[in-house]
């Protein structure tokens, strides 16, 4: 039979992927979202991909009771949780709201789980945990180090409260940058008003909707003197989180386990990125290359809070997920800029 999986922030950017990945592999896909920072309509975009409305709830996870009765009304066998705020830059400004939510958000969740006996948690962790790291690339046997954001230091709280709470059985994907789009056109990165990351900012002023983009800084010690970071199509990101769902009901997965810190028995971290960096002009370069068309930007100061460079070792994702990255960073220049392309005249912000 078909296991039930509950997706909160479902309609979001990866949830929405991860739910058109799960339901391909077979899974049963439940979403939960409060629609703060994602649109209906999404649930409209993902049954015409995959030909079934998924089951929607629009509830907010910091609502344990209600999140109660939807894993027990759903007889929710494991659960995928991405609802979060996740904007870096905001996260400077606001530091209570991200705790408030993050951290908040995965103690009500978890509450729930445990009340309703559901002990199977995928959670959505971040390379920020890793700070600015001290040997590239990075494998999950680097240090935490303190994070140079609210954002990254709420990851690293909840990576905490898995690992310490014994009776959950969880597995953190530590992901790095995910851009890109549903090959369809039909799924991508939706920001509400001005967005916080690089590529769907990329692609609105490509279309003309923002007038120019700024790139934070042209002196670090990199190949151009922008920031290195390790892209990664969302839908390989998808497709780990099915794998990382698939092992957490593997039978044998006790037996196959890598002996490597910070696992415990009951908690699990993985990377997931291509193992490759890339500038911020390198991709700026690589979208006008395979789009064939100019993006007005200029060089601005550095940011605070940014990492220079990062990028990850994802030997024990294809070890112990077998799962591998699949698609280039053309693919994901590709995928993003068709997204953007569709966006005019849908229904999805009605």
């Amino acid at each position: 039979m078909s296991k039930n999986i509950l997706v909160t922030g479902g309609l979001g950017f990866i949830g929405s992927h991860t739910v058109v990945a799960l339901h391909e592999a077979g899974f049963n896909p439940v979403i939960v979202d409060n629609l703060s920072n994602s649109k209906l309509g999404i649930l409209d975009h993902i049954e015409h991909i995959t030909g079934k409305k998924p089951k929607f709830y629009e509830e907010d996870v910091l609502h344990n009771v209600d999140m109660e009765i939807i894993l027990e009304n759903e007889n929710i066998d494991g659960v995928i949780h991405f609802a979060a705020y996740k904007s870096v830059s905001e996260s400077l400004e606001d530091p209570f709201s991200y705790y408030e939510n993050n951290v908040g958000g995965l103690m009500s969740l978890m509450s729930a789980m445990k009340f309703t006996d559901c002990t199977k948690l995928v959670f959505s962790s971040s390379c920020t945990v890793y700070g600015e790291p001290d040997v590239i690339p990075v494998d999950e046997q680097s240090p935490v180090k303190q994070a140079t954001t609210a954002y990254g230091s709420t990851k690293q709280v909840c990576e905490i409260m898995l690992r310490d709470n014994t009776w959950l059985d969880s597995i953190a994907l530590r992901y790095f940058n995910p851009v890109g789009g549903h090959e369809s056109g039909m799924l991508g990165e939706l920001p509400l008003g001005t967005p916080n990351n690089l590529v769907p900012y990329l692609t609105q002023t490509a279309a003309g909707i923002r007038e120019q983009l700024t790139v934070f800084g042209d002196d670090y010690d990199t190949r151009d003197g922008s920031c290195i970071r390790d892209f990664i199509h969302v839908m390989d990101l998808a497709e780990a989180h099915v794998k990382a769902v698939e092992r957490l009901f593997d039978e044998d997965r006790d037996m196959n386990k890598e002996k490597q810190s910070p696992d415990t028995k009951n908690f699990e971290v993985f990377n997931v990125g291509t193992g490759k960096g890339y500038t911020v002009l390198e991709l700026i370069n690589k979208f006008e290359e395979v789009n064939g068309i100019r993006v007005n930007y200029k060089v601005g100061p550095r940011r605070d809070g940014d990492i220079v460079r990062i990028w990850a070792d994802t030997t024990k994702s294809y070890w112990g997920l077998g799962w591998q990255a699949k698609r280039d960073l053309g693919d994901m220049m590709k995928d993003a800029w068709s997204w953007q392309q569709n966006l005019p005249g849908t229904d999805i912000f009605e």
